[in-house]
Formats: C-alpha cells, sequence, structure tokens
C-alpha cells in the first residue's frame, strides 16, 4: 500500500511536469540548477520518505508541487551516523502512533510570531542509510545533498561516501552546514580546516550555508580561498520563545533556529552586505520566501538563485489541509521563475 501510495503522487506529479514547458537550465558558478529555485534543507527530508501520509518528505504540500521542476531539491543534513537529535529518525507512522508523533513535533517545531522556530538538531539516518534507501528514488530531482558534522574529519568522510556512490555530475552540489544552532556546538572553531580538508576532497562542488549569527562575510571569504563554489545565506537565526504561563522553553532543546517571513529582512540585509564587502561566489539566498516578489527582492540583492524554506512548505496543522492551494501558489512561482532573467551585476 505504502509504495502504491507513493506511485500515485509521483505520477500526478510527473503529469504536472509533462504539461509545462520547461526552461533552459542554469548554472551558478560550476553549479547546475534546472533553474533559480531551489528547496531549504530539512523542509522536504530527504526528497521522497517511506510514509503513506508524506511520501515527498515533512511537508504534505509537496505531493502538489512537481519536485523535479525545482533547480534543485535540498536534503535534510545528513551526519556520518544516524541520529535521533530532538526528533525523530522514524518516517513511517501508524495511525495509533500519530499523537505521539504530533507531540515529538511539538517539542522540535513551534509555530511563532512571523515563522517558525524548530530544533530537530540533525535528526536523520545518517549517510549510508540515506544513499541507500533514499538518493537511488530520487534521481528525477537535481538533488543538493547537506551534510553536517562536528570535526573535519567527519566532512572529509561525508564527501567521500558521496563521492563512492555518486558519480561526479549526477547531483548539483554537496551542501556544508557549518553553521547550525540546534545541535549546540559552536563552528567557529572548525570552519576553517573543514574548509581546508573536505572541499579538496569532493567530487561535486560544495556550497557553504552561512549564519547571520556568525562572521558571515569571513566565512564567506574563507570558502572563496578554500575553492567553495557557492553560498547559502541564510541559515535559520538563533531564537528562544517561553511559555508565558511555566517560563519554560517551548522546544525540548531550548534555544532553536528562526526562520519564515520574520527573517527575510535579515537575510536580505546579509546578500546585500556580502556583495557590497566584495564577495563574488554566487549566493542562493533564502529567508521568508514565498512569492515571485519576495524572489526578486533577493536578486536586486545581489542574490543568484534563491532558495523556499518553511514560508512556503509548512502549515499550521489545520492547514495542511489546503496543501493543494498552497501547492498551487508553489507551482505559479515556480513558473514565473523559469523564464525570469536575474538583473547583470
Amino acid at each position: 500500500m505504502e509504495e502504491e501510495t507513493v506511485s500515485v503522487a509521483q505520477e500526478r506529479n510527473l503529469r504536472l511536469v509533462r504539461d509545462e514547458p520547461r526552461a533552459p537550465a542554469v548554472r551558478i558558478g560550476d553549479i547546475h540548477l534546472r533553474n533559480r529555485l531551489v528547496t531549504a534543507s530539512s523542509l522536504l527530508g530527504y526528497g521522497v520518505a517511506n510514509s503513506k501520509l508524506v511520501p515527498y518528505g515533512m511537508s504534505p504540500i509537496s505531493m502538489f508541487v512537481p519536485l523535479e521542476r525545482f533547480g534543485a531539491v535540498t536534503t535534510r543534513t545528513v551526519t556520518v551516523e544516524p541520529r535521533e537529535g530532538h526528533f525523530t529518525t522514524q518516517d513511517v507512522w501508524p495511525l495509533h502512533e500519530v499523537p505521539a508523533l504530533l507531540k515529538r513535533y511539538g517539542q522540535a517545531l513551534r509555530q511563532v510570531d512571523g515563522g517558525w522556530m524548530n530544533a530537530f538538531g540533525w535528526c536523520n539516518v545518517g549517510i549510508d542509510a540515506y544513499l541507500r534507501d533514499y538518493y537511488p528514488r530520487t534521481r528525477g530531482q537535481n538533488t543538493i545533498i547537506s551534510v553536517g558534522g562536528f570535526s573535519p574529519e567527519e566532512f572529509v568522510t561525508l564527501v567521500e561516501k558521496v563521492n563512492a556512490a555518486v558519480p561526479a555530475g549526477d547531483i548539483a552540489a554537496v551542501e556544508f552546514n557549518v553553521s547550525c544552532h540546534n545541535v549546540n556546538f559552536d563552528f567557529n572553531a572548525i570552519i576553517e580546516q573543514v574548509l581546508a580538508q573536505a572541499v579538496p576532497r569532493s567530487d561535486h562542488p560544495v556550497i557553504l550555508k552561512l549564519s547571520a549569527d556568525y562572521d558571515y562575510i569571513a566565512h564567506a571569504k574563507l570558502a572563496a580561498r578554500h575553492g567553495v563554489s557557492a553560498l547559502t545565506a541564510i541559515n535559520t537565526v538563533k531564537g528562544l520563545r517561553l511559555d508565558p504561563n511555566t517560563g519554560q522553553p517551548l522546544l525540548k532543546n531550548g534555544f532553536g533556529g528562526l526562520s519564515g517571513r520574520a527573517i527575510k529582512p535579515i537575510g536580505l540585509r546579509v546578500v546585500k552586505e556580502l556583495r557590497d564587502a566584495g564577495v563574488k561566489l554566487p549566493i542562493i539566498g533564502t529567508g521568508g520566501i514565498r512569492s515571485f516578489d519576495d524572489c526578486r527582492e533577493y536578486f536586486w540583492a545581489g542574490a543568484d538563485a534563491v532558495s523556499m524554506g518553511s514560508a512556503s512548505w509548512f502549515a499550521s496543522y489545520p492547514g495542511y489541509a489546503l496543501s493543494p492551494v498552497h501547492g498551487a501558489r508553489i507551482r505559479g512561482v515556480l513558473r514565473r521563475i523559469e523564464h525570469y532573467r536575474p538583473p547583470n551585476r
């Protein structure tokens, strides 16, 4: 039954792909994208899942959007070993276990004013399971594999495992997540060695994901010096919300990453400041993107491509009933972006 449900959803999206003309692919630096609109890390899981209810990952909205049409689909961050993080690695939940799933979500993801706060903590099945069980089922997509680790050696291991399983040119890039606040680690201590040791080992272009909470200009210049192909700006912004009745943090981790509409002005600022600082690497701008106008703002600020995150893919649980409507809106943005030419800089 699971395979049948997935195949029905896939066939619907393939019809959407066939029914609309496809624009020429684009290239930013040495990264090939199908167009300038990609999806942000984690929001769609691994690009495919085992769940009957959510066959494409965490967002039911993805059932109504042809992921094959995006410039690239970015996976959730995968690590050398499986991690429960602050959530779970499980993606199949029997009906009687759904209340437990919702409770876990409540401890790792909360809607707040202007966006979402999450602290999933890099929960993932591990690089080996991803490459074995998920990647082969997403070959119709152009993929960016997001990887994370706590040492240069872990990043080297990750890129070497990707190299061994994925021929050069079969994915768009590998994205280094060296800026997540939800794993309680100071990445400033390792970022230069990560870039120095892991980037040269990769057979695929490397994207560095920047955080507005770190010295992103210095990190961008390090990236350029060590052969990184592009930048993602920005990761979520570190935040805190407390229960007004108890004073306790809303999230299990305490602090979490703020995403959505609330951080769009910060994302735009970072992209503009990177360009003003003379950073020449291609930039994928992300933070609060829902509409075509949001995309254009990022292009005007200096981005070469844009990434849709929680502002597009998440909705309140009752709002998931409107997933077909949200899907239609995203398809509309995708159609416009496919034929848009950003201003020359």
